[in-house]
């Protein structure tokens, strides 16, 4: 399994399409065992959700993130965890151990993504 957080700095991102990175988690067994990070490409709508499937992503974890997004990940059966907060790490660790749950956060306006 391949799970991507959007983050800044190490930190879960408020708005998935306006981060600075995506950390890469490589599980096996419950256990992550790589671990990369990818500078984000550029936010155009579309293109980060089929960017990160190209990549083999299953799971995308961020705070907020657009119904558009939302959309295009359940198309390529991508499994979306919004509102997460924290280390990027502890939250790719939590999902791995069925601690960590999406509660549903969708952005409405990519203008005040900081308000996600």
């Amino acid at each position: 399994m391949k799970i991507a957080v959007a983050s800044d700095f190490g930190e879960v991102t408020s708005h998935f399409g306006h981060c600075r990175e995506f950390e890469i988690f490589n599980v096996k067994e419950n256990t992550i065992v790589e671990f990369e990070i990818i500078s984000n490409p550029g936010h155009k709508p579309g293109f980060l959700p089929n960017f990160l499937n190209d990549i083999g992503v299953n799971v995308i974890i961020s705070g907020g993130m657009g119904q558009g997004a939302i959309e295009i990940f359940n198309e390529k059966d991508i499994k979306v965890i919004t509102g997460a907060q924290g280390k990027s790490k502890e939250a790719a660790s939590m999902y791995i151990s069925g601690n960590l749950i999406s509660n549903g956060a969708v952005c409405n306006e990519h203008m005040n993504h900081g308000n996600c």
